[in-house]
């Protein structure tokens, strides 16, 4: 009889995307539901970028450099020089997306069975991209209780073993919205240094900063071989379609080695690549507004999970996300419920249960992640519908 590789078998599904057919169930019932599950903003995607799309004129849609055009490279290059990242463009090679930078990053520089340790709660697709790699996921875990700040060093060395090779964060982080400090980057780069590991560092959300100033990985002194920066066009220019990202690092050859990987997939994109060029060429003030107006909805958001009885939501520092703590014994079944049981004036809400985030399973039982990706009006009738929901659930 035919079988699936084990592979395949311990592939997880996606905590975000799982109840997708329970939302389009409700939808068919004429349902409107607000998706604060997934981190797909409404913000508009510039218009000169998707005109940079519909200029483009060739005759042969080629491959370009599996490294990505060098135009995009040399200006990508300009764009982490002003914001304080000494980088040239030959040390960048242009992904599709940010997850196949991680995925560079896992298969260049460990082997199957070597293992990453992670904060937890942790981006949920980690556990996807190490399936894949062959790899283990071990975690040091933060809680809800201190905003889920940087683990204690005591818990990192607890989780590390002789077959660590990596250390791994999203900053600002997803699913919690954490913002780490210069001090925590400095807490690391001391137990990199001391294990021998890489550092790899997932920079989504770097633009989108509320309680201070980002840090770079990269701004580190002293490991430039340690080092490894992953980053993607998807949430700053809110084109999640154009699938660009970035694998960056002074480390020749842990670069020599993701380019076999980039090789083999022959070229990034053509189209992201000219729409992400041309947003690097976007005002220098682009993202004042963006970042105002995700604040208001973070402050919004925050002020009213916190209003509501038995609701518990730290302030997010940075991202576009916010774990809550909610009255309820199981967040998947209530989120479950919230799109097959509820509706308020034919409205309801998705969130995305935060068991996902979690290597631990019993952890986060009552927590759920928001995407705070709605303009405030539907965000505040969001709101709405979940203070409704608590209660006659717990009825």
């Amino acid at each position: 009889m035919l079988s699936i590789s084990q592979r395949g078998l311990q592939m997880p599904s996606s905590p975000i995307r799982k109840l997708v057919p329970y939302a389009e169930a409700a939808r068919k019932k004429g349902i409107k539901v607000y998706h604060l599950n997934i981190g797909q903003p409404d913000i508009e995607t510039a218009p000169a970028i998707l005109d940079a799309v519909r200029r483009a004129d060739f005759k042969v849609l080629e491959y370009s450099h599996s490294a990505g055009h060098e135009t995009y490279r040399r200006k990508l290059a300009e764009y982490y020089q002003r914001s304080g990242i000494d980088i040239r463009y030959d040390q960048i090679i242009v992904t599709t997306g940010g997850s196949e930078a991680i995925r560079f990053g896992f298969m260049s520089c460990l082997d199957a069975g070597d293992e990453v340790v992670i904060p937890e709660p942790f981006y949920a697709n980690y556990n996807g991209f190490a399936v894949e790699a062959g790899i283990t996921v071990k975690t040091a875990g933060s809680s809800i209780e201190s905003g889920f700040a940087l683990p204690p060093i005591e818990a990192f060395e607890k989780a590390i073993t002789p077959r660590t090779r990596a250390i791994m964060i999203c900053n600002p982080n997803n699913p919690t919205g954490y913002l780490y400090s210069r001090e925590e980057l400095e807490v690391l780069k001391q137990l990199i240094i001391k294990h021998g590991l890489y550092l790899f560092a997932d920079e989504a959300y770097r633009e989108f900063c509320y309680a201070g100033e980002h840090f770079s990985a990269m701004k580190l002194t002293g490991v430039d071989e340690h080092v490894v920066l992953m980053d993607t066009v998807s949430k700053r220019y809110s084109a999640c379609g154009a699938r660009i990202g970035a694998f960056i690092t002074r480390n020749k050859q842990i670069l020599d080695t993701a380019m076999k990987f980039a090789q083999a997939r022959l070229s990034p994109p053509t189209y992201g690549q000219i729409l992400a060029e041309a947003a690097v060429d976007l005002p220098s003030d682009y993202f004042d507004a963006t970042k105002a107006e995700y604040q208001k909805r973070r402050d919004l958001l925050v002020s009213r999970l916190n209003a509501m009885p038995g609701v518990f939501c730290p302030n997010p520092g940075g991202a576009f996300y916010a774990m809550a703590r909610l009255p309820v014994d199981d967040a998947d079944t209530f989120c479950q419920w919230l799109l097959e049981s509820f509706a308020d004036n034919n409205q309801t809400v998705m969130l995305a249960p935060a068991s996902g985030f979690y290597a631990d399973r019993s952890r986060g039982a009552n927590e759920v992640r928001l995407a705070y990706v709605l303009n405030t009006e539907d965000l505040s009738r969001a709101m709405d519908c979940l203070e409704k929901a608590l209660a006659e659930y717990n009825r």
